[in-house]
């Protein structure tokens, strides 16, 4: 995981040149992440990360360094992106390469999460909702309901049997969204991704949100529903923590009426995201191994959801309290 294409000593001196970083001494490939190459490179200025994009081209990256760019200069807590060649004009295995500064943290267990970690995580995905909309680039995300459409197909092509039941509940899930997904709702951009891997910490302190690489226009609370359930699920659904990171998201940014309305849906609409993407990305890809990465999770979310009604949801989560 995490290390699709190679980069050897001799393209990490390629690398950290073009960026006018000295000599690369070490490169140290990182395990975590189900998409792209990730590495450390060692310097004799320091040590830096980088990514070898496995799925994006040069739209895509450009979309990325730009947002990142606009964001960490509204003071959202974000890696340093190293300027250097433009999007796509360094490569390695043909892949696009970006570089940025190391962001001294750690990521946390579950275990670890609570309610003073979720409040910040919810506050700072608010204060980017907030920033972005004001982000001039509008780009489509890759991952709406005719994109999770396809993914199923595929999904269905592989004829495994232990997949036919999950795939026909993400199915009638996917018929029931497409008729009946709210959509009059707030938009800008949206991180699409902020699970705990993404998120770098010292202490309580959170130093950085990282991997905007899923980021597109979209639902602005349907960002809040996949963060939601990426920080609050061990075995089942914490209703606390939920709470708590959504009055952590209130406190930079308000949810509008039609928003808290939206939020049954929007979760249910991130289980299908998420139970689709996992099954092609993960356990189609045979690089399954129990507790990492497992749709089936996402269809636990998704029956902890449905045994409450949008109404119930939102009072549960917060709707009608002071922040």
């Amino acid at each position: 995981m995490g290390r699709f294409t190679e980069l050897g000593l001799a393209d990490a001196q390629r690398i950290v040149l073009a960026h006018g970083l000295g000599a690369a001494r070490d490169v140290v490939p990182i395990s975590a992440g189900t998409v792209n190459s990730n590495y450390f490179v060692d310097t004799a200025s320091g040590r830096y990360f980088v990514r070898l994009y496995e799925q994006q081209e040069v739209e895509g990256v450009a979309y990325e360094w730009a947002l990142v760019d606009f964001l960490a200069e509204a003071g959202v807590p974000l890696p340093a992106r190293l300027k250097g060649p433009g999007p796509g004009e360094l490569r390695v295995g043909g892949k696009p390469v970006v570089v940025y500064a190391q962001v001294v943290g750690e990521d946390l267990c579950q275990k670890r999460v609570d309610a003073v970690r979720v409040r910040a995580v919810g506050g700072a995905l608010a204060r980017a909702a907030r920033v972005g909309r004001a982000f001039p680039i509008v780009r489509a995300g890759r991952f709406g309901l005719p994109d999770v459409a396809r993914l199923l197909a595929q999904a269905e092509l592989s004829d495994r049997a232990e997949l036919a039941a999950p795939i026909h509940t993400l199915r009638s899930l996917h018929a029931e969204l497409v008729d009946k997904l709210p959509t009059e709702l707030p938009t800008g951009v949206i991180h699409g991704d902020l699970f705990r891997d993404n998120v770098l910490w010292q202490g309580d302190r959170l130093m950085a949100l990282l991997d905007w690489e899923s980021a597109s226009d979209g639902v602005l609370v349907y960002d809040l529903a996949v963060t939601i359930l990426a920080w609050c699920c061990g075995d089942t659904l914490d209703w606390d923590l939920a709470r708590a990171l959504v009055d952590g998201y209130r406190q930079e940014r308000e949810l509008e009426v039609a928003e808290w309305e939206a939020l049954w849906w929007q979760l249910r609409a991130a289980c299908l995201r998420f139970a689709t993407t996992r099954m092609i990305d993960v356990y189609l890809r045979g690089t399954y191994r129990a507790g990492y990465k497992d749709f089936g999770r996402f269809l636990m979310r998704l029956d902890v959801i449905e045994r409450s009604d949008a109404q119930q949801l939102a009072q549960r989560l917060g709707q009608g309290a002071e922040t």
